[in-house]
């Protein structure tokens, strides 16, 4: 049936009884299809008069192009491993870049994007500039953010965390125990999820009394050796603190051996919280508390979301969605 509309994916899929994934697996030729689901699909694919998009006419495998401003870091290796597995699942492959926030290498990823077969874009924690937003959609090249930098453009499906509640549940955490006097050691300043962090952590305490003493806050940049700097500096300083609380866990990380080196004992003499949870935390001595940030679950979402795009369903998804945090106690607090 064809009454000139173009037939999506996830048609054909109600029409079969299955998931849009299983739809694509059909339609790239995998094997991991049962015989009986794929004459059923193929059935609903002629009845349909489901029309099959150039690229694969051309016999080339679609691929979802994943771009980080990096991958120094294991925050990006959880979220491409969310991602794959819905890309997997599909039969879809994965290209990963990163583009160390230069111009020239965006120019370099555009142009090897216009060499493949692209069903969308997933850029993670990565400025894109107003020439590379025109030429994806110039291209139209689906495009999906995940813990967007800057505020997301108009109809660009952006997927984050609720970095102002898991803030405020580890500042919340941490005056339980009596912490009175709270170090907050920051990412970069200009990005979103920094922002939102630093003001859950002044939320809570404002809602225990608490002022945020500009003497207790320093600005890192998610990585270890800024932790490490910038606990230092806290931990020199008159009255320091009895608590940290870094904005991602390799900050924590940080601050947790600067405390070591100080001569004090974590959490005994000073307690330290991080954010993510990133599978390094549950292996450190002692094993980092932090705020679990969804990053599997958050890639995976992005994947589904940027296939659904490139099926044409027009449903356009939800312009943010936040995934909730939760605040995981291990051994790096205790009360004072």
């Amino acid at each position: 049936m064809d009454d000139g509309r173009r037939v999506t994916m996830s048609a054909v899929a109600r029409a079969a009884g299955v998931s849009v994934p299983t739809v694509s697996r059909v339609l790239n030729g995998h094997p991991d299809v049962s015989a009986l689901t794929r004459i059923r699909v193929e059935a609903a694919l002629r009845e349909n008069g489901y029309r099959r998009r150039a690229a694969r006419r051309s016999g080339r495998t679609l691929l979802v192009d994943v771009v980080f401003d990096d991958l120094y870091c294991p925050w990006a290796v959880e979220v491409i491993r969310g991602i794959e597995d819905v890309t997997r699942a599909a039969g879809i492959g994965t290209v990963v870049s990163a583009v160390h926030r230069a111009p020239l290498a965006w120019q370099r990823w555009l142009g090897n994007l216009r060499t493949r077969s692209a069903a969308g874009v997933i850029a993670a924690n990565a400025v894109l500039s107003v020439e590379v937003l025109a030429e994806l959609s110039r291209l139209r090249v689906p495009l999906v953010l995940v813990d967007p930098v800057t505020p997301a453009g108009a109809g660009v499906p952006a997927i984050g965390a609720t970095n102002w509640a898991g803030a405020l549940g580890a500042t919340e955490h941490l005056i339980e125990l009596g912490h009175r006097r709270i170090g907050f050691i920051g990412g970069p300043a200009h990005v979103l999820c920094s922002r939102a962090r630093f003001d859950g952590y002044r939320a809570g305490l404002e809602a225990a009394g608490l002022e945020a003493d500009p003497a207790l806050i320093r600005e890192g940049d998610f990585y270890h050796e800024s932790g490490f700097a910038a606990a230092t500096e806290l931990l020199a300083q008159a009255g320091q603190p009895t608590a940290l609380f870094a904005a991602s866990d390799q900050m924590a990380l940080g601050a947790c051996e600067a405390v070591r080196r100080r001569g004090l004992r974590v959490p005994a003499d000073v307690s330290v919280i991080g954010f993510d949870d990133v599978p390094e935390a549950r292996w450190s001595s002692p094993p980092l508390t932090t705020v679990r940030q969804p990053l599997l679950e958050m890639g995976g979402l992005a994947a589904r979301t940027v296939l659904r795009l490139a099926g044409d369903d027009g449903v356009v998804p939800v312009h943010g969605m936040e995934l909730p945090t939760s605040l995981i106690r291990r051994g790096t607090t205790a009360r004072i």
